[in-house]
């Protein structure tokens, strides 16, 4: 189970998106960490959002990785527009292995705002994901 960890860790780095889709599961979801409301499913809406939100992103690093069961934290640095940002997301991972949810956590405030202005227009280029993670 950790390969697929280390592959979602050496994807996100270097962002690559085909590989970070290969570590989702099908029905993959993850929890905005700007909205806590908004829950994108599945590889189609994922692969949208994650080309946005890794592709605004520089020098994202992973810096430690904790557990070892179908739970893990990973803990990274990451600069935008210049800005430092921290994350913690939690992975949660599916009895094949691949990765169910994700749920990151991101601050301080102003670079997490200044991602969502850059994921804004991105995102609003394709309303029926807006409106599917809108459901929640």
């Amino acid at each position: 189970m950790s390969d697929v960890v280390a592959k979602f860790r050496e994807a996100t780095e270097a962002a690559d998106i085909d590989a970070l889709m290969t570590t989702l599961a099908p029905d993959a979801e993850l929890t905005s960490p700007v909205s806590g409301r908004l829950i994108f499913r599945g590889h189609d809406d994922l692969r949208i959002l994650l080309t946005a939100a890794y592709g605004s992103l520089s020098h994202l690093r992973w810096t430690e990785h904790i557990g070892d069961g179908t739970r893990r934290v990973l803990l990274a640095e990451a600069t935008i527009g210049g800005f430092r940002m921290t994350e913690a997301m939690i992975l949660e991972l599916a009895a094949d292995g691949r990765i169910r949810r994700l749920n990151p956590y991101l601050r301080p405030w102003l670079p997490l705002s200044l991602l969502a202005v850059k994921l804004g227009p991105r995102l609003l280029r394709h309303p029926g994901v807006m409106r599917r993670a809108a459901r929640g």
